[in-house]
């Protein structure tokens, strides 16, 4: 298996249109076409990491934060994103980061923290923008249903708790070829009119190319006639954060107390109580202040998340509990599920799970 192999399948899952315009993901170090002779899935990518996955032969590191988030102005080890990159070039290891990838995947970060908690009628907090897209073609009538079918396979169509949508209108086709023309339909020259049905799919952005391949394979014309445009609807089952319902309605103490077993945390800082049973709550793993205003929009009870500032407990307003879990805590499980999904997908190859602890804070 090639570096862009595995690039690949990870696209499958996660997408990069899944990323945050703001992130950086994708292979940040190494080349796409050298051979994979291991994989280690670490959720950060240190230099204590780089020595585990020499010690591992893993030439390859799949993590979820990028060690590289902004722009290198130059490379020379004074500082440990530095010393990874030149640690990682030097021995040949390519560096791959998921991160906002898998905080918007539908069944990423915050699901795992919905279903350690054990929420029920889970929905996305923030959903994500531009993320649909539609495609209207003309097709000859006898076409439509082999037509129909490559687009949904590639993935047309296929929504939500849905598949194989699609609409379809009954119309007149009609135009004339060039002297250089092979119509389906007619002669070159010939002015053609031809019953046509209109197909009308929406489908995720990140399956653009494989749509168009779909379509351009199983039409029958020369020249297709389509048109494919971004959708203002809001995606429900893409996006930021998770809320959800517990299965029974908790009392402050017993509440955090299950917080902290469930987390595989002691540590948990939270703001002042508001004066109600605990009910309906809201997670997002890693820096999540900025969501704070959507939990409260949408009825939650208590929020969590991790990185929250001393001004922004006040926040909650008396009405929203926040709870700030810690970063690593709230991301902590997400390596073992990319690495639960390639090995699934690729069972026949080595991948390692990371054993270094990554935690850069401390409690004393």
């Amino acid at each position: 298996m090639r570096v862009q192999d595995l690039i690949e399948t990870l696209e499958q899952w996660a997408p990069n249109a899944y990323a945050e315009d703001f992130d950086n993901v994708g292979l940040l170090v190494g080349n796409p076409k050298n051979s994979c002779s291991g994989v280690l899935i670490s959720l950060d990518c240190t230099e204590a990491v780089i020595e585990e996955a020499l010690q591992s032969k893993c030439n390859v590191i799949v993590s979820f934060h990028p060690i590289i988030f902004s722009g290198l102005k130059k490379i020379t080890g004074s500082n440990y994103v530095e010393r990874v990159v030149i640690k990682a070039i030097e021995n040949k290891i390519a560096i791959i980061a998921l991160h906002t990838r898998l905080d918007n995947h539908p069944q990423g970060v915050n699901q795992i923290l919905s279903k350690l908690l054990g929420l029920q009628n889970t929905e996305v907090l923030i959903p994500k923008k531009e993320t649909l897209k539609k495609l209207v073609t003309y097709v000859p009538e006898n076409h439509t249903e082999t037509i129909l079918a490559a687009l949904h396979r590639a993935g047309a169509g296929d929504l939500a708790q849905y598949s194989e949508c699609s609409f379809l209108l009954e119309g007149t086709g009609r135009f004339t070829g060039k002297a250089s023309s092979n119509p389906y339909v007619g002669n070159s020259k010939e002015k053609v009119t031809v019953k046509e049905i209109q197909i009308n799919v929406v489908f995720e952005a990140h399956l653009t190319h494989q749509i168009q391949a779909a379509l351009f394979e199983s039409h029958p014309y020369e020249t297709v006639a389509y048109e494919m445009y971004h959708l203002m609807n809001t995606y429900t089952q893409t996006g930021m954060g998770k809320i959800g319902d517990l299965e029974k309605k908790m009392e402050l103490t017993p509440f955090l107390n299950f917080v902290k077993k469930q987390l595989k945390t002691e540590h948990i800082r939270h703001s002042p109580a508001p004066n109600k049973l605990i009910n309906k709550v809201a997670v997002l793993g890693g820096s999540g202040s900025f969501a704070i205003a959507d939990a409260i929009r949408k009825g939650a009870d208590a929020f969590i998340t991790s990185d929250l500032k001393y001004h922004q407990f006040y926040q909650g307003e008396q009405q929203l509990l926040l709870v700030d879990v810690g970063h690593y805590e709230s991301e902590q499980f997400t390596k073992n599920l990319i690495f639960d999904y390639l090995t699934e997908k690729l069972p026949n190859f080595a991948f390692v799970l990371s054993r270094t602890k990554t935690n850069p804070v401390n409690y004393f």
